[in-house]
């Protein structure tokens, strides 16, 4: 088995089969298999997998599991000889996974990789980021980059040259292939997570494991980004950020720094209200 694809689907039922159905049209020569993760969505996700698609192993999950625990479900059950982390509102094109597969074949040092990401419009979707600090999480937090956007510039490496293969820190979870011995290695993703970081957690461990994290634009994929996403309330997912932000800074950082973010998040609640105040009464006057 050359490839598994695992996809952790969440209330995107039509995005999930225009998905599926653009992989079954993939131009590939090798064995490969699917799962379908779905974390309880409730929107008939299940029934149009079992009626459309009776190839793809389903996992129906009776609640929302989290992104990490859900993949590992599936990481748990795969045979490929890599591993393929793909969202639900993603499309391949036809050449995608072959030209992907060919390219990690070809790189025996990469122990995860994603490819060239666009939009709609055919624009790139940028993914490349160094490995968060204290610093640029603080920005973060406090709102700073709506005023000073240039100060994430380094973090979210703005001068990145996407038209060339590199070694990055870490990619996007969206298209995230990574080698199974990687997986046997050093296990799936960290449950602590239940949504963000757990990507960027990853990625850190397979560099402290001696394997490397790579950028190549040998592969193009259409991500239409977050819809997921979209459908939980604002305040929910500020909570899910500040708390996966925080475990990740508990387990790489220095307590010091883990400190200051966790004392600074009511402050940036603070400057989010007052900021959703002061456009609410520009929009009440205008």
């Amino acid at each position: 088995m050359k490839l598994s694809i695992i996809i952790v689907s969440w209330k995107v039922k039509d995005l999930l089969q225009e998905n599926l159905e653009a992989i079954f049209r993939s131009q590939i020569d090798f064995d490969w298999e699917i799962f379908v993760v779905d974390n309880n969505s409730g929107d008939g996700t299940t029934e149009m997998v079992k009626r459309k698609f009776p190839r793809v192993n389903l996992i129906a999950n009776q609640e929302n599991l989290g992104f990490a625990r859900a993949n590992n479900q599936a990481i748990k059950k795969a045979r490929g000889d890599y591993i393929l982390l793909l969202n639900p509102d993603m499309r391949v094109f036809p050449d995608t996974l072959a030209n992907m597969i060919s390219w990690a074949d070809k790189h025996p040092e990469a122990g995860v990789a994603g490819c060239h990401l666009i939009n709609k419009k055919g624009e790139t979707v940028p993914q490349a980021r160094n490995f968060p600090t204290w610093r640029d999480q603080m920005a973060i937090i406090l709102k700073i980059p709506h005023i000073f956007p240039q100060v994430l510039n380094g973090y979210l490496k703005k001068d990145f040259d996407y038209s060339r293969q590199a070694e990055v820190d870490s990619i996007r979870g969206s298209f995230f292939l990574i080698r199974k011995e990687v997986v046997e290695e050093i296990g799936g993703l960290d449950e602590k997570y239940f949504i963000w970081f757990e990507e960027v957690d990853y990625c850190r461990q397979v560099w402290e494991a001696g394997w490397k994290v790579f950028y190549t634009p040998a592969a193009r994929c259409l991500d239409r980004i977050g819809q997921s996403f979209f459908q939980v309330k604002k305040g929910k997912t500020q909570k899910y950020f500040r708390d996966s932000m925080l475990k990740y800074f508990r387990k790489w950082h220095p307590r010091w720094q883990y400190a200051i973010l966790k004392i600074a998040w009511p402050l940036g609640r603070f400057i989010t209200f007052l900021f959703s105040t002061l456009k609410v009464q520009g929009k009440t006057k205008t």
